[in-house]
């Protein structure tokens, strides 16, 4: 699995944490990601469409001051994480309900700011209605997350981490996710080269090496399951979590030159890397940018240029499209994130309200 908050070292607003001197704007990008989770998490309710409940929370960011860092994502029961709506609130692929939220869903809000490249990333999970069903699953996410930012201070050893968000995991009953991971943040930059393990990886596996570092900021994700395997899979097709993201590998002018792009193919890449840089960003947000070029022209006709648009896109590498995630067993799925500065003394919450 290829985390949509993936590394981009290409992008120029790229820059160690380390080196940042002023972490006002990595705070208030917290509060504002903090605020809008509080605000948003009532509106969940029966009877209410996922898109309904999306469409609030990015206004909330917006009138509040920050920009949307990447889509605001809703992920209910065994669909993990990485799905928002398009603009035609056409269906996740195999899902056999509407999208409005039921009684007893389990629901995963993940909202993620940003002002001016400074990042915050945070989630909650929420029981719909008040059955009580999902309350030991819901309790137990929130506490691995909490006694994994506990560990951090400089020096510790990620595997060490991770075991501590198993071990409480496990201990109220449930399986940790092994191929969903935390991540490090950097300016521009969702997923800075650094994944964090949220199980138990052991102290000489390869893929999570070194320590927690101070000044480092830091995505605290674990996931936990009622499925057995403990691992997510994609839902298909490639491009069913409705969220692109511009690689930042691929020049527009270059692309141009070589004949691998038409004009207007062009300019519509030159709109959308102008708006998201190297940000995730929605279909739904990119698709008007359509109606421009083709005011008279019918949805049926704008949909196959927007599919057309994007296969070329996607073929020469400028675009990357990300699939939803899903529980390979049908486990529903709980899921609690902070977004961490370290600090000398321990860790600092940012995505506080």
């Amino acid at each position: 699995h290829r985390s949509i908050k993936r590394r981009n070292s290409e992008f120029k607003g790229s820059e160690t944490m380390v080196e940042e001197v002023d972490f006002k704007q990595w705070r208030d990008a917290g509060h504002v990601a903090r605020r809008t989770l509080e605000g948003i998490k009532g509106e969940i309710v029966a009877g209410k469409t996922w898109n309904e409940v999306i469409d609030s929370a990015e206004r909330f960011i917006r009138r509040h001051g920050g920009q949307a860092a990447f889509p605001v994502t809703i992920s209910v029961n065994d669909i993990a994480a990485h799905y928002t709506t398009n603009h035609s609130e056409d269906p996740l692929e195999g899902l056999d309900r509407e999208m409005i939220f039921q009684n007893g869903d389990l629901v995963k809000l993940d909202v993620g700011v940003h002002i001016k490249g400074a990042l915050a990333d945070n989630a909650m999970t929420i029981e719909v209605g008040n059955n009580g069903e999902h309350t030991e699953q819901i309790k137990a996410s929130m506490e691995a997350r909490d006694a994994a930012i506990e560990k951090m201070h400089p020096g510790t050893p990620w595997h060490e981490i991770g075991a501590m968000a198993e071990q409480v995991t496990k201990d109220a009953g449930f399986v940790p996710i092994s191929n969903l991971c935390g991540h490090q943040m950097k300016r521009w930059n969702l997923h800075a080269g650094l994944s964090i393990p949220m199980y138990a990886c052991g102290p000489n596996n390869p893929g999570f090496k070194g320590v927690v570092e101070e000044g480092g900021v830091y995505a605290i994700e674990p996931f936990n399951t009622t499925g057995k395997a403990g691992k997510i899979e994609n839902v298909s097709p490639k491009g069913s979590s409705n969220i692109l993201r511009v690689t930042g590998d691929v020049t527009i002018r270059k692309a141009l030159s070589k004949g691998k792009l038409k004009p207007l193919g062009a300019t519509m890449a030159r709109y959308i890397e102008e708006r998201y840089h190297t940000l995730p960003f929605a279909e739904r947000w990119a698709y008007p940018l359509l109606e421009k070029p083709f005011p008279e022209e019918s949805e049926e006709s704008l949909v196959r240029k927007w599919n057309a648009l994007i296969k070329k896109l996607t073929s020469i590498r400028f675009l990357e499209v990300y699939p939803a995630l899903r529980d390979i067993d049908g486990g529903n799925v709980g899921q609690y994130e902070h977004t961490v500065l370290v600090t000398e003394g321990g860790p600092e919450i940012l995505t506080v309200e």
